[in-house]
């Protein structure tokens, strides 16, 4: 039982592994967007910052949820 608790809390982490390569994504071209159009660079960074926030806050949902299950399934 405590080898399958490890598992379910290994596998709940694993969601900051997809919100790594998002945040990467976006920044990539969020870059690239900035260089095609300078003059656009406020909206572009306003998307960007929001894009981030809910990226992370997925990679923290999972972290706390890897938690909750070593925490409370012992």
């Amino acid at each position: 039982m405590t080898a399958l608790i490890a598992i379910g809390a290994g596998i709940a982490v694993m969601t900051g592994i997809g919100a790594g390569i998002g945040i990467g994504i976006a920044t990539s071209k969020a870059a690239e967007s900035i260089a095609r159009q300078p003059e656009a660079k406020g909206d572009i960074n306003k998307a960007l910052l929001l894009g981030c926030a809910l990226a992370e806050a997925t990679a923290i949902y999972g972290f706390v949820i890897a938690v909750l299950i070593i925490l409370f399934l012992k």
